[in-house]
């Protein structure tokens, strides 16, 4: 059976999703990239869902005791994320002069804030190699992975220590790719989704299908139980996902306006303000595709002719701007990630997210999977 239930079964939450990560409820929470904490990832995972922590931007004995942490909270199967791809080409050549050119559009308000400009230092990389080898020593439960394809080597000491990986696609073609490489569970992630782009066969730019177009053409190219991600903000999109083909859906804003994740108070005042209708593709927070609520921000980041360094060194300079702006409440100057369907966002308990969503699904979600399922078997 390539989708839908694990047996006889005809309850909703009963996938080979479920089944393959050893969870009750086939809910992942997005891993919300430096917005994660240990807290909420064992609040979704305790819960039967799964509970997932972004970590490609720590050192690796910090990902240890994270990972360490959250054990400590959840004795259920939790995720840990990587980013394949560490940095983007130029960021080991780039060199003071374009870091000067990049830094004056943000220049002004660094300094209207009380700040001292930030100086140019070279690129030090922290390597995914390295991140790994801590989730492979450490077993973690689940191993998922957004801007690529791990080397061979990974993969296969995964699959040997039971380590479920699962990998972020944009295009039917990545998708293709993952399950070639023996990728357990693909996360099928639409253009409305908040944050990064993980695209990795083309551009970004080049690779912006949505949700509603993604999923079912992912579902059909590939045989390993596939993920709903991007716009999913409540049970409609839950149900919608599964009627689409999916085993599964993977949440990100909802959860980052919970008080358990680590987004400020002016962040998760944003996305439940009501006033988040408007979102925006930019690459000046960053370097690299992410989206985000508009703002003065991403008016500014976003005119012609405003130099962007590559990624991570353009994350690393707008941070001297983002954490003046945190302190003087300044949210126009705020990175405020958030996907299309920010405006859903309307609770601040995680837990009270999850039963409310388990008990709308549950209510009509059996007969569009079984429905689902029938017709893939014809």
């Amino acid at each position: 059976m390539k989708q839908g239930f694990t047996s006889s079964s005809r309850h909703w939450n009963k996938t080979r999703l479920s089944a393959t990560l050893g969870i009750e409820y086939p809910i992942i929470q997005g891993p919300l990239g430096g917005l994660s904490t240990q807290r909420l990832a064992a609040t979704v995972s305790n819960f039967g869902g799964l509970g997932s922590f972004g970590a490609h931007g720590l050192a690796p004995s910090a990902i240890k005791d994270v990972i360490a942490e959250i054990r400590a909270l959840t004795p259920k199967p939790f995720a840990v994320n990587l980013w394949v791809s560490m940095e983007d080409e130029g960021a080991f050549t780039s060199g003071s002069e374009a870091f000067a050119r990049s830094l004056r559009p943000i220049a002004e308000h660094i300094q209207a804030l009380g700040g001292t400009l930030p100086t140019y230092k070279p690129y030090a990389p922290i390597k995914f190699e390295d991140q790994v080898r801590v989730l492979l020593d450490a077993k973690v439960p689940v191993f998922s992975f957004i801007a690529g394809i791990p080397p061979k080597e990974i993969l296969d000491e995964c699959r040997a220590q039971g380590i479920v990986t699962m990998g972020t696609v944009t295009t039917p073609d990545e998708a293709i790719a993952l399950e070639q490489a023996g990728v357990n569970v693909i996360v099928a992630s639409g253009f409305e989704a908040g944050g990064h782009r993980s695209s990795f066969l083309r551009s970004s730019e080049d690779s912006l299908t949505g949700t509603f177009s993604l999923v079912p053409q992912v579902a059909d190219a590939v045989a390993v139980p596939v993920v709903a991600a991007g716009g999913i903000a409540d049970a409609r999109g839950v149900v919608a996902a599964f009627a689409l083909g999916a085993e599964g859906v993977q949440m990100g804003t909802v959860f980052l306006a919970s008080d358990e994740s680590g987004a400020s108070v002016h962040h998760r005042k944003a996305l439940l303000s009501g006033n988040a209708r408007r979102t925006t593709l930019t690459r000046g927070f960053t370097g690299r595709l992410a989206r985000g609520i508009h703002n003065q921000l991403i008016e500014e980041l976003n005119r012609p002719g405003v130099e962007i360094l590559p990624y991570p060194l353009q994350r690393a300079l707008v941070k001297n701007l983002v954490t003046l702006a945190e302190k003087a409440a300044k949210p126009e100057l705020l990175q405020l990630w958030a996907g299309q369907s920010a405006n859903l966002s309307r609770q601040t308990d995680a837990k009270t997210l999850l039963q409310t969503l388990v008990t709308e699904v549950s209510a009509v979600a059996d007969s569009v999977v079984r429905w689902n399922s029938e017709r893939d078997n014809r």
